[in-house]
């Protein structure tokens, strides 16, 4: 269990704004800035290359958090993801990573997240074919369905928290230097299919791990493979001490919100806290806007071209595991 991490991104911006006041001060009282020093940045892990910074989006936020008009946003697309295929439980057969490559989210929490032989040199060839080679991911170590994280974005901490429900995954978790003052934590959940009360069980450990290492002040996300049978299940009440878990709700073109394989029961979720909430944006992929987030459905979308080259048969796929659930936040970067 990792307790100690880097500065907050929070302290580190606070320092930005003073050096970028005290400069337009500067410059308003007719002085020059040639010797003013670049800001040391934050380090990038060394496994991981440096990913291009995306460019900054100058519309105005659209969530729920009120008039954003004044800001600068960036777009961050969420993405909570078992669509593993095939007879091991892994990414080998090629459907998941298609539907990666068509829908290209920026975080995705995935579950079962294995590859050829789960060497790094694999692990990493499955990041950079399904994601691009300046992408950064996190998987647990020893597990034989573990849980990951991969983003767009460095990610500056990260680790897993013991499940103690299950023994073969825990909760894989990272700190994501997002564009703006706030970092994004992450955490990457495949709960158990027992029943309710061991899924509540495992929510409440989670939440535990939650309130007692994460900074309120930074964003936070819980995404995954959560096996439940309702949207009334009691680990929702649970996980709601640190998220929001009600409506709107992803749904696919037809409006159907469920997301296991026979599109019958909602397991997978992207669960955010009440901050990132408020920027929550419709998710626009081609001509398509889906206002409260999207449940991917190769079989139900249209045009199928807005997210080649994902096939139609990909989410039917022999033995894929569920939906992959999307989410866009428009965040401020000022």
């Amino acid at each position: 269990m990792l307790q100690s991490y880097p500065p907050s991104k929070k302290a580190r911006f606070g320092s930005k704004l003073l050096l970028s006041l005290f400069t337009l001060s500067l410059s308003a009282c007719g002085a020059g800035t040639e010797g003013t020093q670049a800001e040391p940045q934050p380090e990038t892990p060394p496994a991981e290359a440096q990913p291009e910074t995306p460019q900054a989006e100058p519309q105005p936020g659209t969530g729920e958090g009120g008039d954003n008009s004044l800001l600068s946003t960036a777009r961050v697309r969420l993405m909570a993801a078992n669509i593993s295929s095939g007879n091991y439980q892994n990414y080998d057969p090629g459907h998941g990573i298609r539907i990666f490559q068509g829908t290209k989210p920026d975080v995705v929490m995935i579950q079962e997240f294995n590859y050829g032989d789960n060497s790094t040199t694999a692990i990493r060839n499955f990041v950079n074919t399904a994601f691009g080679s300046s992408f950064y991911y996190y998987r647990e170590a020893g597990a034989q369905i573990p849980n990951g994280v991969i983003s767009r974005y460095p990610i500056v901490a990260s680790g897993e928290w013991d499940d103690p429900y299950v023994t073969n995954r825990d909760f894989a978790y990272a700190r994501i230097d997002i564009p703006g003052p706030k970092d994004l934590w992450v955490v990457s959940v495949h709960l158990l299919t027992a029943d309710a009360t061991t899924r509540n069980n495992e929510a409440t450990n989670l939440v535990s791990r939650i309130k007692s290492l994460i900074p309120v002040g930074d964003f936070l996300a819980i995404g995954g493979d959560l096996n439940t049978d309702s949207r009334s299940e009691s680990c929702f009440s649970t996980f709601a001490q640190v998220v929001t878990t009600g409506s709107p709700y992803p749904a696919d073109r037809n409006g159907n919100t469920n997301t296991n394989a026979s599109r019958a029961k909602p397991y997978d979720h992207v669960l955010v806290d009440s901050d990132l909430r408020a920027y929550q944006t419709s998710t626009v992929i081609g001509a398509s806007s889906f206002s409260a987030g999207l449940v991917v459905d190769t079989r139900v979308y249209s045009p199928l071209s807005d997210i080649s080259p994902a096939l139609s048969t990909d989410s039917g796929a022999t033995n894929m595991q569920h939906m992959g659930v999307i989410k866009d936040f428009l965040v401020p970067t000022l």
